[in-house]
Parts: C-alpha cells; structure tokens; sequence
C-alpha cells in the first residue's frame, strides 16, 4: 500500500500546470522533465509510452526539488500500476477509464484519469479517480468543459490535448482545475530537442497560469 501525504486535486489546483512528457529518449526526457522542475513546474508526468519511462520517473524524482511531484502517464494496467508506484511515481495519469484507476486507488496512488463524455467522466470517479482528465479537450473546446461541469459541478476537471498559450485562458475560465500541456510545451526537448527554448516556453506557461 502506498501511503501518500498530499491532495493531488489540491496541488492541481494551486499549480494549474501539469507538464506531460513522451518522448523517444530517456535521457532526454530525464532532461527535460528537470528542466522545467528548474524552471518551477511542480507537477510532471513521464508518459510510460516513453522509452525507459520508469528509469526517467526514478530520476527525475531524485533530482525534484521539495514540493514537486512526479508521475507516471498512460498507465493502463494494475501491471503498470506496480510499476509506476516501485518506480517512485507519486501519481497515476490515464488516457481513458480503464482498470489501472481502481489499482491506483486501492494502493492509495492518485490518479488522474482520461475522460471524454458525461458517462465516463462520472465512471472515472466511481473507480476511484482524484480528478478527471478531459481528453483529448481540443475536440470540444472550454465550450464543452462548462457544459460537463454544469451537472458535475463537483469534479475536479484538468483540460490535456491541444491545451496551446492561446487556449489556456478559456479552459481555466471555464472551469478547469488545471491544465495538462504536453507538446505545446515540451516540444520535441524529451527527444534531443533545444532545452534553452523549452525553458522559454515553461516561463511562458508558468506566467499565463499565475
């Protein structure tokens, strides 16, 4: 049983960014995930669709600086669950409702869990999630997040897919805890990629969101 010390809706909440890196590279992507912990992003997430993802959640833990959190994205499985929480992972995200969200759970491991319509969203609080990842959020918009949140007013809601600077402000005024931003603002840094300018672009993000 992993026993964890702080409300992830809470962090969320406070922050209102969560970096999600996928990459090719796991050194790159050890990189890049310090880096913006550097830059002061708190909340990260290695997407286990990247190479050596567990190893790059292991280090990036490490090398946080206190207050930040780390996690592991994509986790579909109780399997990867095991993984992601042997690896240090402080949180679980997923791209959908899925069987990892109640492992999560029972191990005390909060997740983040994808959702895209009423039914699922609701489903993925049932199974235990902490908050609600609307996902892919480009498809309807902050348009579409105010009207999930009118009947689920009590769910934590965090826009992930095509969250751009521009789009930013509408998913926050609409509603959402938080937003999770993965290449808008990681780029291609988690794959070799110019680390000077995804130090630009968490500046950028971390402005639009204070």
């Amino acid at each position: 049983m992993v026993t964890m010390t702080f409300d992830l809706t809470a962090e969320l909440a406070a922050t209102r960014l969560l970096a999600v890196i996928r990459g090719t590279d796991p050194t790159a992507a050890i990189a890049a995930g310090t880096a913006l912990l550097a830059e002061g992003v708190r909340v990260v997430e290695v997407a286990l669709t990247t190479p050596g993802a567990l190893d790059a959640i292991a280090a990036i833990r490490a090398a946080a600086p206190p207050g930040s959190l780390v996690g592991a994205g994509t986790v579909l499985t109780p399997a990867a669950v095991a993984d992601a929480a042997a690896a240090g992972a402080q949180f679980v995200v997923t791209p959908a409702v899925v069987d990892s969200i109640g492992e999560a759970a029972r191990r005390g491991l909060p997740v983040a869990a994808g959702a895209l319509t009423p039914t699922e969203a609701y489903a993925a609080v049932r199974a235990g999630a902490a908050a609600v990842k609307l996902f892919p959020a480009s498809l309807g918009g902050p348009a579409y997040l105010k009207a999930l949140r009118d009947p689920f007013p009590d769910i934590p809601f965090v826009a992930v897919g095509g969250v751009g600077l521009a789009e930013l402000p509408g998913y926050l005024a609409a509603g959402a805890i938080a937003v999770g931003v993965g290449g808008p603002l990681v780029g291609d840094a988690a794959s070799g990629g110019d680390l000077d300018a995804l130090r630009e672009r968490a500046r950028a993000y971390l402005a639009a969101v204070a």
